[in-house]
């Protein structure tokens, strides 16, 4: 049995302003540089493109037979919680083969609670 090639797509809401999409990319490049074995795409919802579906079909297009899909949220408003779902539907029926994971708001991880709480308890190093 072979392992699956995992793929990652960022997911945001997207915006107009080119900066905004920086920290998410900036995500991208970490886990590129840290995880050489694992494909990852930014994904937008609006505004923005690559949209959802266009990533995972790249991913796809290069082998990825699992994605998981990491909201980049800091909470489950109504994107997440009716956008998000609707998409991920549409994404199984398209690639049945492909096993699609989403996980939850990474703003809802407590790892994600405990850094933000660090960095507004910690001065900036000079």
């Amino acid at each position: 049995m072979t392992t699956p090639t995992q793929g990652i797509v960022l997911f945001a809401h997207g915006s107009r302003d080119p900066l905004w999409r920086a920290p998410i990319e900036a995500v991208e490049a970490h886990i590129r540089a840290h995880h050489p074995g694992v494909a990852v795409r930014c994904a937008y919802l609006e505004l923005t493109t690559p949209d959802l579906p266009q990533a995972v079909e790249d991913l796809v297009g290069q082998g990825a037979t699992a994605v998981t899909i990491v909201p980049m949220f800091l909470g489950t408003g109504k994107h997440a919680r009716e956008d998000l779902p609707v998409l991920v539907a549409e994404l199984r029926a398209r690639h049945p083969h492909v096993q699609v994971h989403v996980q939850a708001a990474i703003g809802e991880d407590p790892r994600m609670t405990a850094l933000m709480a660090h960095i507004a308890c910690t001065p900036p190093a000079q």
